[in-house]
């Protein structure tokens, strides 16, 4: 082959170069362009985009937020938007940034977002002292206060996960934009609430999960939302404490007591949702039995003695003592134990007669003193002017004063 031939061969390889040269794009500082992703190291991404040379993103150029590594923000065939932040030919070095654009386009999307209260979906990039970090073109902050519905004590699990927030503060002068999933999460409750309590009726059975218990009850889900078992609900059993009978997490059988629809209340009952003391009662007492219980009401008539978990009996205070008794106070205290008699027991109608001095020995009556023997009768006074008779004395004006209106005369 002739040195000519190889010239000849060669010439088409330098048309094509010199056609390459002129599809090259032309660049400036400011230029916004499009490329693909085609290189990822730790701190920084490389792009072609049909330039002479490829162009790189450093890190603090790929997004709004800190990043660790570049992979973090894109991956190897993504296509992207990018700004040219500086360009020089001489070292081959196009500097480019995705931040930029991102940022540019974000402020518009999430003013209408703002407007309009739309539901959108995040990824956390970063968990900070008071809150979580999302890159949305913007930095955007999620409270503490405004992640969920409930109190978080540690967010380190949360880098990563996906959250559906509305913008609730946005400020484009100083950058700022506030987020909050909270306020998702609070719209969703209310409205599964209002629907559950719309199903709801007074009497119904459920099926539900102790989820707090305060001084006065404890607050029980019943599908999402919640309803108060008062203490008094409990138990048939005298309750001083809910945490005496129930504890967080614990499944429970409660019964709808009332539904309040508009102040979103539901009364719930768990000693409803089981037999009642006195439904096996009737099988444990008779008249005459002397039982042992515990001074639970003391009233100015008697006593309420509980002779079992929620079977209450009164004893009058006729039947407190032998002795008369002007107080119940006297002789009892609330919470102390006792034995009585059981007088008159009926279930039916939920009522107990009980007698404590029935279970005690009765004192000794001292003995009666003699009677005085019956008053001689007076003796008859040797006076003309008296008369005296079985049954009274009488006298009369003549008699009495005779002589003395006869020396009148």
């Amino acid at each position: 082959m002739s040195e000519e031939t190889n010239v000849q061969e060669s010439a088409p390889a330098e048309t094509i170069s010199q056609e390459a040269m002129d599809n090259f794009v032309t660049l400036k500082k400011g230029d916004t362009v499009k490329g693909t992703i085609v290189k990822i190291e730790d701190n920084q991404a490389y792009v072609s985009l049909g330039y002479k040379y490829d162009g790189v993103i450093p890190l603090r150029e790929l997004s709004s937020v800190q990043l660790e590594n570049a992979a973090d923000a894109v991956t190897i065939g993504q296509e992207v938007e990018l700004k040219v932040v500086s360009i020089d030919d001489e070292k081959e070095k196009l500097v480019l940034s995705k931040k930029v654009i991102d940022g540019e386009r974000a402020w518009d999307v999430l003013q209408a977002r703002f407007d309009s209260g739309e539901v959108f979906e995040v990824a956390v990039a970063d968990v900070v002292k008071g809150g979580l970090v999302a890159d949305i073109g913007v930095r955007g902050f999620i409270p503490a206060s405004m992640v969920e519905r409930h109190f978080v004590e540690d967010f380190s699990d949360y880098k990563g996960r996906t959250l559906r927030v509305k913008v609730k503060e946005i400020d484009r002068e100083n950058n700022k934009v506030i987020l909050s999933q909270k306020e998702v999460l609070d719209q969703e409750f209310e409205q599964n609430k209002q629907q559950i309590i719309g199903d709801l009726q007074v009497g119904q059975e459920l099926e539900g999960t102790v989820q707090r218990l305060t001084p006065f009850g404890a607050f029980v889900d019943i599908g999402g939302i919640d309803g108060l078992v008062h203490v008094s609900e409990l138990s048939w059993q005298h309750v001083a404490h809910p945490k005496d009978i129930v504890t967080e997490g614990q499944a429970v059988r409660v019964k709808v007591l009332k539904v309040d629809p508009a102040a979103g209340k539901i009364s719930l009952s768990m000693k409803a949702a089981e037999p009642g003391p006195w439904d096996n009662a009737g099988s444990k007492f008779n008249t005459g039995d002397i039982v042992t219980g515990t001074v639970r009401r003391i009233v100015n008539f008697g006593v309420f003695v509980e002779i079992a978990p929620g079977v209450e009996g009164l004893v009058h205070i006729s039947q407190l003592a032998h002795r008369h008794v002007a107080t119940p106070h006297e002789v009892v205290q609330e919470g102390q134990e006792v034995k009585a008699k059981v007088l008159d027991f009926n279930p039916a109608e939920k009522r107990v007669s009980l007698s404590i001095k029935e279970t005690e020995e009765a004192p000794e009556q001292a003995p009666r003193p003699e009677r005085a023997p019956r008053q001689q009768k007076i003796e008859a006074i040797d006076n003309p002017n008296v008369s005296l008779s079985n049954q009274s004395m009488s006298y009369s004006l003549a008699e009495r004063f005779g002589d003395k209106l006869s020396k009148l005369k």
